[in-house]
């Protein structure tokens, strides 16, 4: 394999001995800055070592852009790696050290560099938990037009029993306007139940019970949807560890030839002497 290929079969690959101790070393860097980051967050430790806390930040972040660029440079496709969740993931643990230059307290958001240990599963050989989250991400998009007419359906009700409470209870029973009577009815229909406001008359206590009831046969509904979208996406599973050489996408099927995201080839041809290509 060429240099490139050696590269990203070490970043990329769970399956072999330097990718597992890569990712191991990945991991206990990662967890490590994001500790130096609640330490920094402590006054005392703050104030005895700002300068050196601040110094590890730096070697960890260009331990990290080093990373990222070798990632951008083994990948076949690194356009659609940056735009896959663990790209956007990596460069966002990077920028906000640079932000902290102009914004003071942005290198606090570093501790999203935690995201990163996702690819513990990687290292386990739970890379089919990682696969499963692709048929959640596909029973989500599924469902996603049945959740909008839901959610606008859960709308309109807020609207109408915010709307009537309003009129029921009024100023004095705390419901000052109608939107102070929407969040009410979104508290309540949710089965939240804050108490800060609550119907005193007995007609706004009947209301309210009737929504609390509703409530509980709403959280059911969505629940409803992706679980069966969940179950038609899993009819089609079938995982494996086997990652694209251009796009790093997981999850395919096993008798794929094809990534699922990109199209390209997930085995590479390797031609013998004699062989004759089709013209």
């Amino acid at each position: 394999m060429s240099t490139r290929e050696t590269v990203r079969e070490v970043i990329f690959e769970a399956n072999t001995r330097a990718g597992r101790l890569f990712d191991v070393f990945l991991i206990v860097a990662i967890l490590t800055s994001v500790a130096i980051v609640f330490l920094e967050s402590i006054p005392r430790l703050h104030e005895e070592w700002g300068g050196a806390i601040k110094t590890a930040e730096w070697v960890f972040t260009g331990l990290f852009l080093v990373e990222y660029c070798l990632r951008l440079w083994s990948i076949g496709r690194p356009r659609l790696y940056a735009k896959s969740f663990f790209g956007i993931v990596d460069l966002v643990s990077i920028l906000p050290t640079f932000l902290a230059l102009f914004i003071p307290g942005a290198h606090m958001l570093l501790v999203v560099r935690v995201l990163r240990v996702l690819r513990v599963f990687r290292v386990l050989r739970l890379s089919c938990y990682v696969g499963e989250s692709e048929v959640l991400l596909r029973a989500l998009r599924q469902s996603r037009r049945k959740i909008t007419v839901f959610v606008m359906s859960v709308l309109a009700l807020v609207v109408i029993f915010g709307s009537i409470m309003y009129i029921v209870e009024g100023e004095e029973g705390g419901f000052t306007s109608i939107p102070t009577s929407m969040y009410w009815a979104i508290v309540t229909l949710t089965t939240v139940g804050y108490g800060d406001v609550s119907p005193v008359t007995a007609l706004g206590q009947v209301i309210a019970s009737t929504l609390m009831v509703v409530g509980y046969g709403i959280i059911a509904v969505p629940t409803g949807i992706v679980t069966f979208e969940l179950a038609q996406a899993s009819r089609r599973q079938g995982q494996e560890e086997r990652s694209c050489p251009e796009c790093s996408a997981e999850g395919h099927v096993e008798e794929a030839s094809f990534c699922w995201r990109c199209g390209s080839s997930l085995y590479r041809r390797i031609i013998l002497p004699g062989d004759v290509r089709d013209p």
